[in-house]
């Protein structure tokens, strides 16, 4: 990804990833620079919520959501996946908010994200080739 400036080619704001941060997919890493482009303060999986116990008590199903935004208090999961795997996700979104509902919670879905990754000048044609 990269942008013409005064015929200098450029790279991308939202390609440019903090040192020693890893993604479990492109998708997260540019919405992360998205993020940090516009100065927002973010972690990535910072906790893991568990859904589901054994009789001992031991989590046995959790949900990380992809991205903690301190300033709001807001959760954010990306939902890129191609729709016969969303339904899995969006089962356990409910199951999250059925049982944290005082946490705050934004799913971002595909569309939505390859719009706001097209407003930025990023290859969408890439991004659905590699979408998680």
């Amino acid at each position: 990804m990269s942008l013409l400036l005064d015929g200098v080619r450029l790279r991308h704001p939202s390609s440019l990833l903090r040192p020693g941060e890893r993604f479990a997919n492109l998708s997260e890493e540019i919405f992360a620079n998205l993020l940090t482009l516009y100065g927002v303060d973010w972690l990535y999986e910072p906790l893991e919520f568990p859904l589901a116990w054994d009789e001992n008590g031991t989590p046995t199903r959790a949900f990380r959501p992809d991205f903690y935004l301190p300033a709001t208090g807001n959760f954010i999961e990306l939902t890129i996946l191609e729709q016969r795997l969303v339904t899995k996700k969006n089962r356990k979104v409910r199951e999250f908010r059925t049982l944290y509902p005082e946490v705050s919670l934004q799913v971002v879905y595909r569309g939505d994200f390859f719009a706001l990754a097209e407003r930025h000048g990023v290859s969408v044609a890439a991004l659905s080739s590699r979408a998680a």
